[in-house]
């Protein structure tokens, strides 16, 4: 047995023996986690997802790409970046690093490409930011216009400072770009977007009980308590996003503190354990360093916080 994984495994068998224990209190939490994925994630993410999955397989997204090769060149990014970047920004987590998988495990980009649009192809998607969290959690699509403003700013401008600041290098695709016409694109484009949409319920799922399990350990709550002088009742808003973002947006919303609405920009755009966690699932693959794409995420979401404290005094 690996040393470094006995932390992990201490933590999950205490988790595993706290619900056991309690049923009472974690089977409800499971299932608003369920019901939080169904409500405001499921018809955010998967239409587009099938979208740009087609796209993808049928060539469509490498014509779209073509007029913008040139822009990207000067940015050290291939032609591709674009039609990524786009089909990224209207498909939502975990969607674009699904995307930015599928080009690199294809043959369409490199690994080293892959590493560099990581954090410029991470984004929430519209029908979530405007519909899910402006609609029904701030019941102001306004607000989820001025958080989706905010964060695509943030995430496009940490994202392409980046790639200036990172030399392009000429590293060989890892296979030859595949052929349109030569797969059931149909049939693949739903099972993957079926399994990718399954997969981010379990996510939630699962992080929602852990954030519950931390709350009733009083884990959360400490931290909470130091974050409140600064913060306020967001604190425990922001704790509990920290590990599960779309469950702490609603607490935030929930509570009406003056700040709910720039720290649930900081979370939705930052991500918390559950989506970042989502996203590493497919760019380790393409050899993205975790540390690297977190530490680039921080960034983003402290620069959406700050676009959107204005906010606050409106």
């Amino acid at each position: 047995m690996k040393m470094k994984y006995v932390p992990l495994y201490a933590a999950l068998t205490a988790l595993a023996a706290l619900i056991a224990a309690h049923p009472e209190t974690y089977v409800p939490a499971c299932f608003e986690g369920i019901a939080l994925w169904a409500k405001c994630v499921l018809p955010a993410l998967f239409p587009f997802m099938v979208i740009t999955l087609l796209m993808i397989k049928t060539g469509g997204a490498e014509l779209a790409a073509r007029p913008f090769g040139r822009t990207c060149g000067r940015i050290g990014l291939p032609r591709e970046a674009a039609a990524i970047a786009v089909m990224s920004a209207f498909s939502g987590y975990p969607a674009g690093s699904r995307i930015v998988c599928e080009y690199c495990e294809s043959g369409r980009i490199s690994r080293a490409d892959a590493r560099r649009l990581a954090p410029l192809c991470s984004a929430a998607g519209p029908a979530f930011l405007l519909g899910s969290v402006g609609q029904n959690m701030f019941g102001d699509r306004g607000a989820g216009a001025a958080i989706m403003c905010a964060h695509l700013a943030s995430v496009a401008a940490i994202g392409v400072a980046l790639c200036l600041a990172t030399r392009r290098t000429d590293d060989k695709i890892s296979a030859p770009p595949a052929v349109a016409g030569k797969e059931n694109a149909l049939y693949d484009a739903f099972f993957s977007a079926v399994i990718s949409v399954a997969v981010a319920g379990g996510f939630i799922c699962f992080f929602y009980t852990m954030a519950e399990a931390a709350e009733q350990l009083g884990l959360t709550g400490a931290l909470s308590r130091a974050l409140e002088p600064a913060l306020g009742s967001a604190a425990e808003g922001l704790c509990r996003g920290l590990i599960e973002p779309t469950g702490g947006c609603a607490a935030l919303a929930a509570g009406g503190s003056p700040l709910a609405l720039p720290l649930a920009g900081f979370l939705i755009t930052f991500g918390g354990a559950s989506i970042l966690l989502q996203q590493l699932c497919y760019l380790v693959k393409c050899g993205v360093s975790p540390a690297k794409f977190v530490a680039a995420k921080l960034v983003q979401g402290a620069l959406c916080f700050v676009l959107l404290l204005p906010s606050v005094a409106a």
